[in-house]
């Protein structure tokens, strides 16, 4: 009887542990994404294509690149919430730069 009584809040632990994993996750893919706009903003080439590409195509929409002075690239994600489809008000953002032009 105890068993299914803690279920539920085994479960809403399990989601919650989940959701701070996924955070650092797109944490991570912003800042590959910011890396990869930098690279292309360096060499002449569309940031923006550039950092959409270095991430998953889930997370492609909504991605907001902007160019900053002395070359740095900023990428603003969503973190997708655990259950699919759905988002959190939440963004990742995260700055690239790799020197002036």
């Amino acid at each position: 009887m105890e068993l299914v009584g803690a279920l539920p809040f085994v479960v809403v632990a399990a989601l919650v542990a989940w959701q701070l994993v996924l955070v650092g996750h797109v944490a991570w893919l912003a800042a590959g994404a910011a890396r990869s706009g930098a690279r292309a903003r360096i060499v002449s080439r569309d940031p923006a294509l550039a950092a959409r590409s270095a991430l998953p195509p889930p997370l492609r929409r909504g991605t907001q690149v902007v160019g900053e002075p002395g070359g740095a690239v900023r990428v603003s994600v969503p973190v997708p919430l655990v259950v699919y489809r759905w988002r959190l008000p939440v963004r990742m953002s995260a700055a690239a730069s790799l020197g002036r032009r």
